[in-house]
């Protein structure tokens, strides 16, 4: 089982790294073997999408529909090509995804999706281009939104879900929202973080 861990943080060592680590140490004291990768977003140069649509209407029957774009997610699409198993970690910025993340998303979206989908009457919405199953996990910090309140500030959770789910096929298995951090702490998120992680590797 091979597992990509994906941190949209700029800040390393940090709240949001720490529950990723958390979930990697859950998942790593499963019975099943695993092999793990953690990357942090900010390490790549991630350029925005040029909405060129060339990634999208692709005619191939391969998984994977390359992005005219050359940087640094040349790197990363062939890591998310190998995952069956995806953990993301982000912080939440004003509701949203980081910019960066979002742009990541992005970038996945029609390299991975392919434009067959139908939802209502609207034709033309991303399905995977690959067969293949994967999990994944999602981890959501926040310095000053209490949990309670999370339904009405976490659109992050549902970008990050949908995009993963219509592009590769992902089924999201938890989420963890750690919020009011700099008045709780870590402490009571740690374990539920390590949580997930178990629960990913079954």
């Amino acid at each position: 089982m091979k597992v990509l861990a994906i941190v949209a943080s700029p800040r390393k060592g940090k709240s949001t790294d720490t529950l990723v680590d958390r979930a990697v140490a859950g998942l790593r004291s499963g019975d099943r073997k695993v092999k793990i990768e953690k990357v942090n977003l900010y390490d790549f140069d991630i350029q925005f999408c040029k909405n060129c649509l060339v990634c999208r209407d692709r005619e191939t029957d391969e998984d994977f529909s390359p992005c005219i774009i050359k940087d640094g997610m040349n790197e990363l699409y062939p890591k998310v090509m190998a995952a069956d198993a995806l953990i993301f970690g982000t912080p939440l910025h004003m509701g949203y995804p980081p910019g960066i993340l979002m742009t990541f998303l992005e970038r996945l979206c029609w390299t991975f999706g392919k434009p067959e989908g139908k939802v209502l009457t609207v034709y033309g919405c991303p399905v995977p281009r690959s067969s293949k199953e994967r999990s994944a996990v999602i981890i959501i910090t926040n310095g000053i939104i209490p949990p309670m309140y999370r339904r009405f500030c976490d659109d992050t959770t549902k970008a990050i879900k949908q995009t993963i789910r219509d592009s590769l096929n992902a089924r999201t298995v938890g989420s963890l929202y750690a919020g009011d951090i700099e008045n709780r702490g870590l402490d009571p998120y740690l374990e539920r973080a390590e949580n997930l992680g178990k629960k990913l590797s079954r």
